[in-house]
């Protein structure tokens, strides 16, 4: 077993890096820049596969991932590097590489995706093969239909204004394979996968670590009462059987510079 294999017990990173190694060409001696590194899931398995010849710079905007993930990589592979940098404006004397990858990463390419996209690209050796994996357009779509309806029957009318606006901002597969090919990328894969995530009711919903923090708090920000939004959200939490079950769409998104 590999020193560094993805952590079982993340039910949430490690499923999406699967799907992006599963598309991943990857061999010993390659150099890899990955976006969007969090505290290492799949880095640190990626410099491993890639051993002593290769060179792995993960990069992230917190200071706070990377100070974690150097903490768990100590003396190890050293030809990994964890950097505080944001992807959206990368250094100019920053070298080309021969595979870009981020895992869970697309949605962090605001405000303008494609923009970011073409930036990380532009640092892609020719012949070089980007991967990326994100939560798609239509992940927990049941709990939003639910929420939908909750902020309908209350008369929260600009607030679901602003929900609606939330939702249609998310990447989807679609998005995804029309910036690949405007980017004129070959051997283009766009591909989802179903993952579900469990999750009972009332707080365990609302303190969920996959969704507080990240997607729940999307519902939030539609409102300046936030009394009134956990009213909203009890409502939801505490009614599971019509929004289980709690569906994510893994989507991949991978392709090679001419």
């Amino acid at each position: 077993m590999p020193r560094w294999a993805l952590p079982r017990h993340d039910y949430w990173s490690t499923p999406f890096a699967e799907t992006l190694l599963a598309h991943l060409d990857l061999r010993p001696g390659l150099s890899l820049l990955d976006v969007a590194s969090g505290h290492g899931i799949p880095a640190f398995y990626l410099a491993e596969q890639l051993g002593p010849t290769g060179r792995v710079v993960a990069i992230d905007l917190s200071a706070g991932q990377v100070a974690r993930a150097r903490a768990i990589q100590g003396r190890e592979l050293p030809w990994l590097s964890f950097e505080c940098m944001d992807l959206r404006a990368l250094p100019h004397d920053l070298p080309l590489f021969d595979r870009i990858t981020g895992n869970l990463s697309v949605m962090f390419f605001r405000p303008d995706r494609f923009a970011a996209l073409r930036g990380l690209v532009s640092y892609l050796k020719p012949g070089g093969q980007l991967v990326l994996t994100f939560p798609s357009h239509g992940t927990f779509d049941s709990l939003w239909r639910r929420i939908d309806r909750e902020l309908l029957a209350r008369g929260h009318e600009r607030e679901r204004e602003r929900f609606h606006l939330y939702l249609a901002e998310r990447p989807s597969a679609t998005d995804a394979r029309r910036w690949l090919e405007a980017l004129e990328l070959e051997r283009i894969v766009v591909a989802e996968w179903p993952l579900e995530v469990a999750c009972g009711p009332g707080r365990e919903l609302l303190q969920h670590p996959l969704l507080r923090g990240g997607f729940l708090d999307d519902v939030y920000e539609c409102f300046e009462d936030q009394q009134a939004a956990e009213a909203i959200m009890r409502a939801v939490a505490d009614d599971p059987v019509t929004f289980a079950p709690l569906i994510a769409l893994r989507c991949v998104l991978a392709g090679w510079k001419p």
